[in-house]
């Protein structure tokens, strides 16, 4: 039996993460942008502390640790961009 992928398709491995630069919210997602242009979206639900928070404490964050982590003081959630991506820190 023949393993190989398809032809024609492309399977990219991710190894780094840029510093985040965007975060927005619809009702059931969460989208993070990082500086080289790749955006990744996760299910709120997955993050309970932003499901439950107001659209204003969801608009306070900032990045830390180098741009490679969020967190919302409002709600006292840190979220890793690696994580998002599958990778570890």
């Amino acid at each position: 039996m023949d393993t190989r992928p398809a032809t024609g398709t492309r399977r990219t491995v991710v190894r780094d993460i840029s510093p985040v630069r965007s975060v927005r919210f619809t009702r059931q997602m969460m989208y993070v942008r990082v500086e080289d242009g790749r955006e990744i979206g996760a299910p709120i639900e997955w993050f309970p502390r932003l499901a439950g928070a107001t659209a204003e404490q969801r608009a306070n964050w900032k990045p830390i640790g180098r741009g490679l982590g969020i967190h919302w003081p409002d709600v006292d959630e840190d979220v890793s961009v690696a994580h998002l991506f599958g990778l570890s820190d």
